[in-house]
């Protein structure tokens, strides 16, 4: 598998890319957040990393910590609006369980543990 884009945040994640000197690409994973126990970081990579699994799409480079790459292998960013609001919108197939707000999100291994 892997992490892709929608076109709206592709083009989201390269003016970012673009205007951050020495910037390789984003990076994509997750943290312990909110109330269902994982939540989304995404920031601009400056640096590889040891573990680091990288995914290219359409020219972008996708830096994945070891510990996030199971949780979002195959997700897919896209960018929307809402109101005066613009966020990354994430469709993750790893994602068993969301909580009511939709910080933070569980998976089926958070289930079993």
């Amino acid at each position: 598998m892997a992490i892709t884009l929608a076109p709206a945040a592709l083009e989201r994640a390269r003016r970012f890319v673009e205007s951050t000197p020495g910037a390789l690409g984003i990076r994509f994973g997750v943290e312990r957040t909110g109330c269902s126990g994982w939540g989304y970081v995404v920031d601009i990579a400056r640096e590889e990393r040891p573990g680091d699994t990288v995914h290219e799409y359409e020219g972008l480079r996708i830096h994945v910590d070891a510990t996030s790459q199971p949780m979002v292998d195959g997700t897919e960013i896209d960018f929307a609006q809402k109101g005066l609001n613009h966020e990354f919108v994430f469709r993750n197939p790893n994602a068993a369980a969301e909580c009511g707000c939709g910080e933070s999100f569980t998976t089926d291994a958070d289930k079993a543990a």
